[in-house]
């Protein structure tokens, strides 16, 4: 069963009436599949041969060198789509392997019906262009963070992003593991790198507030790592 009132907050599906959406979906095949706590959605490599978007629960998409070691790109919630840039093109394959955090429901829609639906509405085609442009503008993003070499220069572009332009202080929505994966870092590593930021005056943390006690020095740790 499908929540098409759900469906309607997807990236993809935005912006049109749910019942368009369920009228949209009648004219193709698709399936729901359904995923437990911790079970591989795709590995990274397998061929893109269907839209996924997350009805329920979530899943997470991470990246596992050669040594086994562990970096987590992000988690993905319902109504979100799974590697939506990748359904087309020459190498269209999954960058990262994807696994559900807990039960999850996913749609699933073959390239072929969902080309269909593309030439059906297109509003959803500007959705889709507009979703995969986003998505591109993230990966670059990620490369970017991915860029640094040391966990400290990894804690300071989080930070300034965090915080942006105009504040210098914000609340921490992330756990300390959370951070931990999302950095590809043990957690002791972690703890031990934000002491030492509070230490030097760079930081202050109260429970769940962050704050920027010196941006100029953060900023400098980025330009000179």
């Amino acid at each position: 069963m499908i929540n098409y009132q759900l469906l309607s907050q997807c990236p993809v599906f935005m912006g049109i009436p749910d019942s368009e959406n369920k009228n949209l979906l009648q004219q193709i095949h698709f399936q729901v599949k359904k995923y437990e706590k911790d079970e591989v959605v795709v590995h990274a490599g397998d061929e893109v041969t269907f839209l996924y978007i997350v009805l329920s629960g979530s899943v997470r998409g991470e990246m596992i060198d050669y040594s086994g070691k562990t970096v987590k790109i992000e988690d993905i919630e319902a109504p979100k789509p799974l590697a939506s840039a990748f359904l087309f093109g020459k190498e269209n394959k999954f960058p990262v392997t994807v696994t559900a955090n807990n039960n999850a429901s996913l749609l699933a829609i073959p390239v072929a019906e969902f080309l269909k639906l593309l030439q059906l509405n297109t509003r959803l085609l500007r959705n889709y262009l507009n979703n995969i442009s986003t998505r591109a503008q993230f990966l670059s993003q990620k490369l970017h963070f991915l860029s640094f070499k040391t966990i400290k220069e990894k804690v300071a572009h989080f930070l300034l992003k965090q915080a942006g332009e105009k504040f210098h202080s914000f609340e921490l929505k992330n756990t300390q593991q959370q951070l931990a994966d999302l950095f590809g870092v043990t957690r002791p590593s972690l703890a031990r790198v934000l002491g030492d930021m509070q230490n030097e005056g760079l930081i202050k943390i109260e429970k769940k507030t962050v704050t920027l006690l010196d941006k100029k020095r953060l900023n400098d740790l980025l330009r000179n790592g």
